[in-house]
């Protein structure tokens, strides 16, 4: 059996002899030219017959470099009843093709494994190349930035063109900060690019978080803390001077006029001066009392009970609260409820606090207009959130204010604490909603999400 291959090759070989020596005797001896062209084209058949038979060994050893150069592990090799010899060099074939077929299922398995880590991060991660074409997005990516999958991150440009610029001109280690304001949302995005090359080829992975939940959380922690060492160190100083201020008045107020003369005109003016000082101080004190206990409604608010409410019946409390106000202004004031019986779980004291608060200030802002709106809006949003807005048509508020608005104490009214819009976002925060503005010239919109 190992002699089969030479014995294949022996017997063609003596083939082509033996019709060689037939088409000379054909030709030579016989001049029997027919017989002698069948014998040529027996010859030809068995020559190229060997030819193929020896070649085999490599057109299967081309195959299978082929194979592993297009990672083709699909091909199967047989020795076709040649012998042992090639028995043992098909079984090498197989096996070093069946080694390459492991470490491919071990490598796209692994690669499944990342992929599907990578799906699974909270954070934001968009692979691309240099010329901007998406290897990768994954969900927390999608999801941040609301949109499917992208082809190139200049198709970001609809969320943010800024972000767009970031990604693409970021150095590698660099990080942006990118502000993306929209309808019902505004981002405080952190863009972090990272730059390497990957088979000679220039790519960058990307990372994106939000942090304006973690900002306004860290910032309302602070304003708190710090409300709280100022409503103890401002009441514990106050009290005692309202205390004091109260009896010297009264004091004064019961003291006889004195004696006849000009010392007792003296005494009068002494006495009407300091009657006159110290009601200046206990007025003084009783609103340095009345301003820290508006700071501290800042740091106690009640937990919320949350109940169904029907936003019109909501809508229609705040105006019967508001209604002479309304009237003394002369205000358009304008309800919208879509669909009628839209309904919000929230706690009706606490939300209906923020409306009034939210009311009055649009009622403050379209004091100078000659033909002063409100609307109160109700409706659902396109992620199927109940969603309340007031909106004005007054002035508008500066770009620059904009960004400072929710900050305690921040106030661009004379006689204003700067505390309202801010427990109108605390009050939202207990209850889990958000409270966002957008403002324009001649429009401005409030919106709560619940």
């Amino acid at each position: 059996m190992h002699k089969r291959f030479r014995v294949q090759v022996a017997l063609r070989v003596g083939g082509l002899i033996a019709a060689a020596l037939a088409l000379a005797y054909l030709v030579g001896w016989t001049q029997r030219y027919a017989g002698a062209a069948l014998v040529g084209a027996l010859m030809i058949y068995l020559f190229v017959n060997l030819i193929r038979y020896v070649e085999k060994v490599t057109r299967d050893l081309t195959r299978f470099l082929a194979s592993v150069r297009y990672a083709d592990f699909s091909q199967g090799f047989t020795s076709e009843g040649r012998g042992p010899l090639f028995a043992r060099l098909r079984d090498a074939f197989e096996d070093v093709t069946s080694a390459f077929r492991r470490i491919r299922a071990e490598k796209e398995e692994q690669v499944r494994y990342l992929e599907n880590i990578v799906q699974h991060l909270g954070v934001a991660l968009i692979s691309y190349r240099a010329d901007g074409t998406v290897e990768l997005m994954n969900t927390a990516a999608r999801r941040l930035l609301r949109t499917g999958p992208i082809r190139n991150v200049q198709a970001l440009g609809r969320v943010s063109e800024p972000l767009v610029r970031a990604l693409r001109e970021l150095g590698s280690g660099e990080q942006s900060m990118v502000r993306v304001a929209e309808e019902d949302r505004t981002l405080q995005l952190a863009v972090h690019v990272s730059r390497f090359r990957l088979r000679g080829e220039a790519h960058a992975l990307a990372s994106i978080q939000d942090l304006r939940n973690e900002l306004d959380e860290k910032e309302m922690e602070a304003w708190q803390q710090l409300t709280r060492v100022l409503t103890h160190e401002i009441m514990n100083s106050v009290a005692p001077i309202s205390s004091l201020a109260s009896t010297a008045h009264r004091l004064l107020s019961e003291a006889p006029a004195g004696a006849n003369g000009a010392a007792a005109s003296d005494a009068a003016d002494i006495t009407e001066d300091a009657r006159e000082a110290v009601q200046t101080i206990e007025r003084r004190s009783k609103g340095l009392i009345s301003f820290v206990d508006s700071y501290r409604s800042f740091t106690k608010i009640p937990s919320p009970t949350f109940k169904i409410l029907s936003a019109r019946v909501l809508f229609d409390n705040v105006r019967r609260l508001l209604r002479v106000p309304i009237e003394e202004h002369a205000l358009n004031l304008r309800v919208h409820v879509t669909p009628e019986d839209l309904q919000i779980t929230a706690d009706p004291e606490l939300v209906e606090q923020v409306l009034i608060n939210l009311v009055l200030n649009a009622m403050h802002a379209v004091e100078e207009v000659p033909h002063p709106r409100i609307e109160l809006r109700a409706r659902i949003d396109r992620r199927s959130r109940p969603v309340l807005q007031i909106a004005d048509n007054g002035p508008g508020i500066p770009p620059d204010v904009q960004e400072k608005i929710f900050v305690p104490f921040f106030t661009t009214k004379e006689d204003g604490s700067g505390i309202g819009l801010s427990l109108s976002r605390q009050i939202m925060r207990v209850q889990g909603g958000t409270i966002s503005v957008q403002s324009a010239p001649g429009e401005t919109t409030v919106t709560l999400r619940f």
